[in-house]
């Protein structure tokens, strides 16, 4: 049996074994511990994209930390927050090992070498959520230059792939804690990159991107116990959208935002976070190349303006 067959085989083999009978009842398969309980116990977590003080990456990291993670490294390219960030969750969640570290999520060598520290340090990683990304160029396409738009595309996509490159390999080391090959990878697109006129061409293309890369790499994954998926938000109050959030603030028109999807608001950050944690989780265990749409119900319908149907 070639090396490929047999780490498939032992990625499958949590899913297959036999867990007995009660009378004459099959056992009822229960892959993820109690929902009730820490839901990533244990686990070894790199969010990328942390820095924001409203943002997904920070919100994200304290779902991470409160649901028992063993280890959560903190990443972003401005580390003005990291520190405060790292005390904060260490005094509420004294018994998780917070790491910051300061990198361009994009730069190949420095995601290798958070990797590297997660598997020198622990011996596993279970979960990386690629969520560094910029908002792109605010302006018509034919207005956008050669390099401004490679630019949002090496932040938006080139992170998430080199996130799922150096994550992947990682995920499948074993160990007498880490029995089976497993792990979650996550990439943030947008209801941008599901839909048009929800961001500009490079923004909208990159989290297209996003998308068609988590498709895509899911199957070159196919049989090796790591997943990988994106969630696509709406409008979410984040570092990202606070130009927009204050400029309704100031204009009176604040709770207009949101309001072409049916549930008639934008979203808070830890909204999207709980996704992420459950994608991360062993819950969402057959969720896999999947788009998470997390955006109040916009992507599942045409938007319109009440009496106006043309």
């Amino acid at each position: 049996m070639t090396a490929v067959a047999k780490r498939r085989l032992a990625a499958l083999s949590e899913q297959l074994v036999d867990q007995g009978t009660f009378e004459h009842l099959p056992i009822l398969k229960k892959i993820a511990p109690s929902s009730t309980g820490p839901r990533v116990k244990g686990k070894v977590v790199i969010v990328t994209g942390t820095n924001s003080a409203i943002g997904i990456g920070r919100a994200s990291a304290h779902q991470f930390a409160q649901n028992g993670a063993r280890a959560v490294y903190l990443c972003d390219y401005d580390d003005s927050n990291l520190e405060a960030h790292q005390r904060e969750i260490t005094s509420l969640y004294p018994g998780v090992d917070v790491h910051t570290r300061q990198f361009d999520a994009a730069d190949e060598e420095s995601v290798k070498k958070v990797v590297d520290d997660a598997l020198k340090t622990y011996g596993r990683l279970d979960v990386f959520f690629a969520n560094a990304g910029i908002v792109g160029q605010p302006k018509i396409f034919t207005d956008v230059s050669a390099d401004e738009f490679l630019f949002t595309l090496r932040t938006n996509v080139v992170s998430v792939h080199l996130a799922a490159k150096y994550a992947a390999p990682a995920m499948m080391i074993t160990s007498a804690e880490k029995k089976y090959p497993s792990g979650s990878i996550i990439g943030t697109a947008s209801v941008a990159g599901l839909r048009s006129n929800a961001g500009s061409s490079d923004y909208s293309s990159s989290k297209a991107g996003v998308i068609s890369l988590a498709q895509t790499v899911a199957y070159q994954l196919a049989g090796t116990g790591v997943r990988i998926n994106a969630i696509c938000p709406g409008v979410i109050q984040t570092g990202m959208t606070k130009m927009m959030y204050d400029a309704a603030k100031e204009r009176g028109t604040e709770k207009k935002i949101g309001q072409l999807n049916p549930l008639r608001r934008g979203a808070h950050a830890d909204e999207v976070a709980r996704v992420a944690l459950f994608l991360g989780s062993e819950e969402s265990s057959y969720v896999n190349g999947q788009a998470w749409a997390v955006d109040g119900g916009l992507s599942a319908g045409h938007p319109f303006v009440p009496g106006k149907l043309g």
